[in-house]
């Protein structure tokens, strides 16, 4: 696939004016049960997220600006961003990052250091191209678990040929999830309202470089920012 296959609809340029997607593929990876190396990374930025965040507390958690931005885009739907409970978890409950592949565990570790929301894809079980659109309130998808997702109103979505692949609220379906074969892999992290472009950039690529610890492969990868 190439990046450019990601199409954006003018629904989502009209809704959020102001938000961003990112998109990165990679290809020719190893996606391993674990890694040494990878693990020693991942401890390290535990150690720095309990290091950064403990003395703050709950509170400060939540005057980061990125947390305020998914917070605000979150609190339309009467959720709450689970990304800060988990950051929550690792500062102040001395909890682990979840260990499950190296690609997966790569996202999440990127994840929660830049707590910024993001999908893996496994790139060869889509149907290109790809839509990045906003939700009527009559959509739905299987979701991670084999749970049936029924979208609201305005909720960001992005959708191959077949069906939706993730939501901002729901996230990733359970059809093009990565698994222990996977090699070519498409990463999406949503920006609402307060996040830059270049934060985006700058996430994906340190999922890239956990990626490569775990790969010994040379890889091949590219990234790109829509907006509206």
């Amino acid at each position: 696939m190439n990046i450019e296959n990601f199409k954006v609809s003018n629904e989502w340029k009209q809704a959020y004016p102001n938000a961003l997607v990112g998109v990165m593929i990679i290809t020719n990876t190893i996606n391993r049960s674990s890694h040494p190396e990878l693990d020693m990374k991942m401890e390290e930025i535990e150690s720095e997220i309990r290091i950064n965040h403990s003395q703050s507390g709950r509170d400060g958690i939540r005057e980061l600006s990125t947390i305020q931005a998914y917070t605000t885009y979150y609190k339309k739907f009467k959720k709450t961003y689970h990304v800060q409970l988990q950051l929550e978890s690792i500062a102040l409950k001395n909890r682990h990052l979840p260990r499950i592949s190296t690609l997966v565990s790569s996202m999440f570790a990127a994840e929660l250091k830049n707590q910024l929301l993001t999908a893996g894809h496994d790139l060869l079980k889509l149907k290109f191209p790809l839509v990045l659109d906003v939700s009527k309130g009559e959509e739905s998808y299987v979701g991670m678990g084999g749970k049936v997702n029924n979208l609201s109103i305005n909720d960001m979505f992005i959708s191959d040929n077949e069906r939706i692949i993730s939501s901002i609220i729901y996230g990733p379906d359970n059809r093009t999830s990565i698994t222990k074969d996977t090699t070519d892999v498409i990463f999406t992290v949503y920006g609402p309202e307060g996040i830059s472009s270049e934060q985006i950039s700058d996430h994906l690529k340190d999922i890239c470089s956990l990626v490569k610890i775990s790969s010994p492969n040379e890889i091949n990868s590219s990234i790109k920012v829509f907006g509206a």
